[in-house]
């Protein structure tokens, strides 16, 4: 097996290897746990540097197993999934660096960074998923993976959320896989193509190509928490914060809606969606999704709640620009993919803080809290205002492209003012908490503080992720125009999807 063949698999075993041996290693094992989590982390980044530059000049990477006569399993690397394995890898460092610091003290450590790395794994394969098959069984990997992370306090409530979760994710699985079979029964084995692979079909199908879309988004709906879809989201908040991040910005969330995002453009193709009518009904589903959202997040006293219905609205500004037909569009719902999950999971970083720090779970108990932890509250700001979409936060990168994308589509009547509607709703959730933090007098004494004031706000391993983030945040927005910035890659895969 050559490079250009293997390397797709080593950026899955990366994570893979290194999750399997941690499963059994004794709770002691600090140590050598730390080296295999940052080592593997490390590796993926590396390895997938190499993809980006070769598939940016022009080298094609694939594994394939021939699993029956005309049925594959397939790992392919292409922009699109690179800017997702690329968002993955990243974060997941990131991520491990604050879960070691979170859990340090923590029972069953072992258990949940195993299932931490199986989870990224699943995350990654899915991403360089080159057919819907591959697809559906690294979606289901990420279903069986997670659900241990949610559960992982082992309290009655821990249980509930990951049975709700479960529930919601394995029936929005089977109706991918339902899906799925029954577009294998049309056309035979479906991979991933530009310009997608189902437009030269003759129109006595189309009904029932209407029908399976409507399957696969719904079963890709739930992951990406589309509304009436999401509820599983606001329970499983019961996880501990490195797990919450890693569904809002890493794995869950994202893999539904990059799932929508290839059903969209390489399966269908978008200007065939687009004929077939079906564009126009994901966008209403995406606009009302973001309304709802930034509603029932003004609503919520829960940091984590207020965190997790703007995850359910931010994250279907990525299903919006996929309806929006033009490559304007398709930039900033793509773009999206990035500048969410690196703004999202600094949100959940801080909020983790505020949780482990000062015993702080409400925004009613979040007056002056920026004067006890400056940095901690300083990058929520930063993320706060990216997400309200306020420049030069990557937030606002994304909402501008998506704007121009509903002009030149011709839909500016209706997806301009739910933009703007968002936008006003953000700041009502947002700002509040922005006031409290920052102007109003700090308790006399905090609900549960675990760490003294005299020192410098909070352990080292949970400042500094979520002032990376923050920083990754505002540079993406910055320094949007630069060479291989996310904004960049995502036009590159505008320019393919649309043939330009």
């Amino acid at each position: 097996m050559n490079s250009a063949t293997s390397l797709p698999l080593l950026v899955i075993l990366s994570s893979l290897l290194p999750g399997l041996v941690i499963f059994f290693l004794p709770e002691g094992s600090h140590r050598l746990r730390t080296t295999l989590n940052l080592a593997g982390a490390f590796v993926k980044i590396f390895l997938v540097g190499v993809l980006i530059w070769g598939v940016f000049h022009g080298q094609s990477y694939e594994t394939r197993w021939a699993l029956a006569p005309g049925l594959d399993l397939v790992l392919h690397a292409d922009k699109l999934s690179l800017l997702f394995v690329s968002l993955s890898s990243v974060l997941w460092l990131v991520t491990t660096i604050y879960a070691i610091g979170y859990l340090e003290t923590s029972p069953h450590r072992s258990r949940f960074f195993g299932f931490f790395s199986l989870c990224v794994s699943a995350t990654v394969g899915l991403a360089l998923a080159g057919n819907l098959f591959t697809f559906v069984i690294f979606y289901e990997l990420l279903t069986l993976a997670t659900y241990p992370l949610v559960a992982h306090r082992g309290t009655p409530e821990a249980i509930r959320g990951a049975r709700i979760y479960l529930t919601y994710t394995l029936s929005g699985g089977m109706l991918l896989l339902i899906g799925t079979v029954w577009l294998y029964a049309i056309v035979g084995q479906t991979s991933f193509v530009e310009g997608g692979v189902l437009s030269g079909l003759s129109s006595e199908y189309h009904t029932q190509l209407i029908l399976i879309f409507a399957l696969l988004i719904a079963g890709l709906g739930v992951k990406a928490a589309l509304v009436p879809l999401h509820g599983w989201l606001p329970e499983a908040m019961v996880a501990p914060a490195p797990v919450s991040a890693l569904l809002h910005a890493v794995a869950v969330v994202k893999a539904g809606a990059f799932g929508i995002v290839r059903v969209v453009y390489d399966v269908y193709g978008v200007t065939f969606a687009s004929e077939l009518g079906v564009l126009m009904a994901l966008g209403i589903a995406a606009g009302i999704t973001i309304v709802y959202g930034s509603v029932k997040a003004l609503f919520q006293d829960s940091l984590k709640k207020r965190l997790a219905y703007s995850t359910v609205s931010q994250v279907s500004y990525i299903a919006l620009g996929t309806a929006i037909l033009g490559p304007i569009g398709t930039i900033g719902g793509i773009v999206h993919l990035v500048h969410q999950g690196i703004m999202k999971i600094t949100l959940f970083f801080a909020a983790g803080n505020y949780a482990e720090t000062l015993g702080i779970h409400k925004v009613s108990e979040m007056n002056g809290v920026g004067r006890r932890m400056p940095g901690t509250t300083l990058a929520f700001s930063i993320a706060a205002l990216g997400m309200i979409g306020i420049p030069p936060v990557a937030g606002f990168i994304s909402k501008w492209y998506l704007g121009l994308g509903a002009v030149e589509a011709g839909m500016a009547g209706w997806v301009l003012p739910v933009l703007i509607l968002s936008s006003l709703l953000n700041a009502g959730y947002f700002l509040p908490i922005l006031y409290r933090a920052w102007f109003r007098t700090p308790a006399a004494v905090w609900p549960d503080e675990h760490i003294p004031a005299a020192r410098f706000e909070t352990h080292g391993a949970l400042l500094w992720p979520p002032i990376i983030t923050a920083v990754l945040a505002l540079a993406a927005g910055l320094f949007a125009a630069a060479p291989y910035s996310p904004l960049e890659w995502a036009s590159l895969i505008a320019q393919r999807e649309y043939g330009l």
